[in-house]
């Protein structure tokens, strides 16, 4: 890396920082008395905010190395989508999570069925997905991405040490400002590596005359066949439910729509993000592959990398570095954060106690989520494609956590253990689908999970609680005051 990338890293990330402490800098001590305020950042974002984190929360290195990492316009499906589910998460369950006044989606769980068991079984099951999936794809796709961009070994060793860095960054930023320095982070963040993105994009473009001839049609296509990573006949099955559980359920987007002062300016923000996500999105994230299959072959997961490194400038490269590693940190400390509110929330308050200082214990589940994502960043490394593994272990846990929500909402007089047997039954035989079995793609079968979790938890809830389920739109209505079970 020369001088110049390294000048212009440093100042970029050190700007970045800085500006997001001086919006911050007023309310970083006594905002975080309580979980509102240090999870939802005292409902104070606005809704410019929302949408610039929601954006580089989940446009992180997953995206932009793995999505064209595969070298084909098809992954552009996974954006799509994705509006699909930001129109869900604004119109369905935003109101549904503000009227129930939610700091963690699964509270809405505790309300609906009354039950703190199925809250924490769900919150340990997002912090599995967290920990053992997201936290080390995105150390590992970011260490791969600055590494093969400046030209440097991407063995092991060079992977783990800027892994290692970024980890202790991002774990700063989640420990000490809380959602509130996160999102503002975030937003930062988001305009600028969306502007380098696009830049990038013309000219790799430019780089081939603007000229696609040679690349094979299953590169161009959009039209997925059986063997490819998106059948086409998926996107009328699974592929819906992936985009509402993510986008709707996952604390770690839902996190910043619930942080606004009121459901109108969140929704704005999510809008907002659905915008930017089927205008400028799909481009930045399939393009610069497509192009790098021309220039240099089946290069994997390289790809993002390289071709940003061959096409920028010397001295915009160092900015591109910092724009990446600014979203590899943001997604990073974004996930920490929201895996803190779950653990602090739905586990520590309802088993162990209500703690003296939640920025504290926080820090204490960050700092060690932290240090076991980077020990398996070696699994991911040993991994085909990056964004395929990642969306097919998450199915083990996906569907059966939508289905705890679609559940609540469509039915009511359901028993919370009929909805957990539910969970537990989707999470083995999604297992059971796509390790051993593999009947079909593994989209379609987080759409026959979800649907089997459903119905699982409906026929338990007749034969091992003698309740019939009502179907009612919106669910049992929530408990006024829970139970000292519950509570």
């Amino acid at each position: 890396m020369s001088t110049i990338q390294i000048a212009v890293f440093v100042t970029i990330t050190a700007l970045i920082a800085f500006a997001t402490y001086m919006h911050c800098r007023g309310k970083l001590g006594e905002g975080h008395q309580s979980e509102k305020d240090y999870f939802l950042a005292s409902g104070g974002l606005k809704w410019y905010f929302i949408a610039g984190s929601i954006t580089l929360t989940n446009l992180s290195t997953d995206q932009l190395i793995g999505m064209n990492g595969n070298q084909m316009a098809l992954l552009a499906w996974w954006e799509f989508a994705a509006v699909a589910g930001l129109l869900i998460l604004t119109f369905v369950f935003l109101p549904v999570y503000y009227k129930n006044n939610c700091t963690t989606t699964t509270e809405l769980l505790q309300k609906k069925y009354n039950d703190k068991n199925i809250r924490a079984l769900i919150s340990v099951l997002f912090l599995f997905g967290n920990l053992f999936i997201f936290l080390p794809a995105i150390l590992y796709g970011g260490s791969l991405f600055l590494l093969s961009m400046v030209g440097l070994d991407t063995g092991l060793e060079n992977l783990l040490i800027v892994a290692v860095v970024l980890a202790i960054v991002g774990a700063c930023y989640a420990i000490f400002g809380g959602l509130r320095a996160v999102a503002v982070s975030d937003t930062y963040s988001g305009v600028l590596i969306l502007g380098l993105a696009l830049l990038v994009v013309f000219l790799a473009l430019q780089a081939i005359d603007f000229d696609l001839t040679g690349i094979p049609a299953d590169r161009l296509t959009l039209i997925g066949s059986n063997d490819s990573p998106i059948p086409w006949h998926t996107l009328l099955t699974g592929m819906i439910f992936i985009q509402t559980f993510y986008w709707s359920t996952n604390q770690t987007i839902t996190q910043r729509a619930m942080a606004a002062p009121n459901i109108k300016e969140a929704q704005k923000g999510v809008l907002t993000a659905a915008g930017i996500r089927l205008l400028i999105v799909p481009a930045i994230v399939v393009i610069p592959g497509i192009v790098s299959y021309k220039l240099y072959g089946d290069v994997g997961d390289a790809a993002y990398g390289r071709i940003v490194g061959d096409v920028l400038p010397l001295w915009l490269s160092g900015a591109f570095a910092a724009a990446l590693a600014a979203a590899v940190l943001t997604t990073f400390n974004s996930i920490l954060n929201a895996s803190a509110a779950l653990y602090v929330c739905d586990i520590h308050e309802a088993y162990v106690d209500r703690p003296t200082s939640v920025a504290k214990l926080s820090a204490i589940v960050s700092i060690a989520m932290s240090v076991l994502a980077l020990l398996l960043v070696p699994f991911f490394a040993s991994q085909e494609s990056l964004i395929n593994t990642v969306q097919e272990l998450y199915g083990l846990l996906s569907m059966p956590i939508l289905s705890a929500f679609v559940v609540c909402l469509l039915f009511k007089n359901v028993k919370a253990g009929a909805a957990m047997i539910g969970v537990v039954t989707g999470v083995a035989f999604y297992g059971f689908w796509s390790m051993v079995w593999e009947p079909a793609h593994y989209i379609h079968g987080m759409a026959v999970t979800l649907l089997l979790s459903i119905l699982t938890a409906l026929v338990m809830n007749k034969l091992a609680y003698g309740e019939t389920p009502v179907f009612a739109l919106g669910g049992a209505d929530t408990q006024g005051e829970a139970s000292p079970e519950a509570a």
